[in-house]
Order: C-alpha cells, then structure tokens, then sequence
C-alpha cells in the first residue's frame, strides 16, 4: 500500500474511533496522559478536538525536564562555575530556569555563557569517555529522565565503578511515573479519573506497578502509544472501563508493551538505584517520587564530592508570578490560560520548564499554533 493510502486508512481509523468515543461516552469524564510526547502528538494532530461533549482531556507533567526543581538547577549552575568541574546533561536541560537569584544566570546556557564548561551529551557515558581524556578535571553528569533514561544512567555509573573513574560523579534527579499519578490522584480537588499511562516507561518497567496504583484508588489506567491511533485506541478502551465501573490496567500498546517490561534494563536500575523521595517542581516532594544511587554507589554522589552545593528545599512549587507553570505541570491549567502564554514567554525566551522541554505542554501549544 503506498503511503498516501497509508495515511488515508489512518485517518479513517481514528476518525471511526472518535465516532466510536461519541457513542460510548454518556456522562463526563475527565482523563490525562502523562507523557510529554503523547501530549505533542494529541495537540499535533488535533485528537483533542474530535472528542465528544463532556470528554475532558488534560495534560500532566510531561517530562523529567519540566519538573526538575530549581534547586537542582541552581546547584548544577554552582557545579558548572568551578574551574575544575565539567557539567554535562541532555540539551533541554541547559535552557530550564533556576532560581535566577541576584541577577545570575537562571539557566545552564547562561552559565556557560559566562565562560562555564556546560556541554551537551546524547548517551550517558560520554561522560565516562570525558573523564578518561580529562583526568584533572571533575565530570558532572546531571542525570535526569523518567525510567526510561534510568536504566543508561544506571550502566555509566556500574562502567564507572569497573573502569575505577575517580573522577566521575552524578547529580542524580532521576524521577518515576507512578508515584507522581499517585500524587494527583490524592492531590486536593483532583479531577482525574483515568490516565493514558506513558507507552516508553512501561516497555522498561512493565505495568506492575500500575497495577498497584489502580488496586490502591480505583481507577482505570491504559498503557498507549504515542500515534494517533495508539492514543484514540487508548481513550476509548478508557472511557469503556468508566461507562462500565470498571478500574484496571489496559495495554492498548501491546506490540510494543509486556507486562514484564524488560528484564535486563529493570534488573540493571534495580542493581544501581533505589527510590527516594524527590521533589518535583510545580509538586513539592513526592514519596518515592525519584531515584537515588543505592549505598555501594553513593560515593559517586555529587552531593558526597561537593559539600557545599545548595540543599533542595522542603518543596519545589513554583514560585507566584505571571508564568503559571507549576499549575500546568499539575493539570490544572493549560498554557493558554497563562497570561504570559506567547507573549513574555516563548521558546526563544521561556519563563517556565514547560515551554523549554521539547515534550512540554506550553511548547506543544505554541508550536502548533493553539491559542484556544
């Protein structure tokens, strides 16, 4: 079949799953996905727009990127000033905003402007290989990512512990999905009553611990894909379960998901990190909302090697201003009820992670045009 055909069977697909959600959907409900890309794809293609009356969908917090606190950023930005020291991270990370205190650099991008050595990586152990070529400097690795980026760290550190690296650390602000929907769930005036659960972190980890999630409040959760049919199939299979008093977990992304997810990558990120309580912005700390280098790691900390780096603070809530993030990341707004949405704050010049991160609800919005 050629791709145009392709693309005319696709459309023609999701078009009958809408009409499909239109028939099924007798009452409102209100639904969220939690993946960043799935939410590119929702407002990319319009999926939003074809719901019936009544079927709310709204965005949660995305990405690692966007809920890094910015006391992690500020204490990555002290690390990238000394001379000594090579910070390195995922290229998102250099443009999302610190506390920006006493007119300093709020970001990564503006530190190295400054003369910092910021540099970007696409694996993990880069930074392995740049400690091996510069071995009087400190290499930082400013390690972020849901668990599917986890398991990369996981290996850096193990290779560098082999490799006997002394000069190699991590600032480690790995976080995990399920508590943070555990969050919402329990969070004051929630409205979920579903979730799309995010395709990618269930290959890795399987759907055990959503499992638990469901068994624990009593809603449905369904594993989806990041296509357009991937996530029409998702809501549908969603709304049959609300219509029905139903709650367990669906897996509509099934030639990609297993129940077990992956063995080898979860027995690696089990071997190397243990879950801790991490706050995330827009949330403030989340139980077991991160994941921390288990004791024989530990010296590999850049917290244990830099003792005077600032210490996260009790929460990470977004600080009251024009830029609404912090609501955003939670779901209870979208970008397009931020007065400074498109305006003060754009990709060129983001006042919040959600617009910085190229799975970010704001940047979704904006570059797709949305203003309504």
């Amino acid at each position: 079949m050629s791709a145009p055909a392709v693309q005319t069977a696709e459309v023609a697909a999701v078009r009958e799953l809408a009409a499909e959600l239109a028939a099924i959907t007798t009452r409102p409900w209100t639904l969220m996905e939690v993946c960043g890309g799935q939410t590119h794809a929702i407002v990319r293609w319009g999926l939003d727009q074809l719901l019936p009356p009544g079927l709310r969908l709204i965005h949660g917090p995305g990405c690692p990127v966007c809920v890094t606190p910015a006391a992690t950023i500020d204490a990555a930005r002290t690390l990238a000033r000394r001379p000594e020291v090579i910070l390195c991270s995922y290229g998102d990370m250099l443009r999302v905003p610190g506390s920006a205190a006493d007119g300093e650099p709020g970001d990564l991008l503006g530190v190295r402007a400054e003369g910092g050595d910021v540099r970007l990586l696409t694996s993990p152990l880069e930074a392995l290989e740049l400690a091996r070529r510069h071995l009087d400097r400190q290499v930082v690795f400013l390690a972020v990512g849901f668990e599917t980026t986890a398991p990369a760290s996981a290996l850096l550190v193990r290779q560098a512990v082999a490799s006997g690296a002394a000069n190699l650390s991590l600032l480690a602000a790995h976080v995990r999905v399920p508590p943070a929907m555990a969050a919402i769930l329990t969070a004051e005036g929630n409205q979920v009553q579903g979730f799309l659960a995010a395709g990618h972190v269930c290959a890795v980890m399987g759907t055990a611990e959503l499992e638990q999630l469901v068994d624990r409040h009593r809603v449905p959760v369904v594993v989806s894909g990041f296509e357009p049919l991937d996530l029409m199939r998702g809501l549908v299979a969603c709304v049959r379960q609300l219509e029905r008093g139903e709650a367990r977990v669906a897996n509509a992304y099934g030639r990609v998901v297993s129940q077990q997810g992956n063995p080898a990558a979860r027995a690696l990120l089990e071997s190397v990190f243990e879950p801790v309580d991490r706050p995330w912005r827009g949330f403030g700390v989340i139980p077991g909302g991160g994941l921390g280098l288990r004791a024989p790691f530990r010296r590999l900390e850049a917290g244990a090697r830099f003792t005077d780096l600032p210490v996260e603070p009790a929460d990470a809530l977004e600080p009251a201003g024009v830029c609404i993030s912090g609501a955003i990341l939670q779901g209870r707004a979208r970008p397009m009820d931020c007065p400074a949405f498109g305006g003060a704050c754009t990709p060129e010049h983001p006042l919040g992670a959600p617009m910085v991160s190229s799975e970010g609800a704001c940047a979704a919005y904006h570059r797709y045009g949305r203003r309504g």
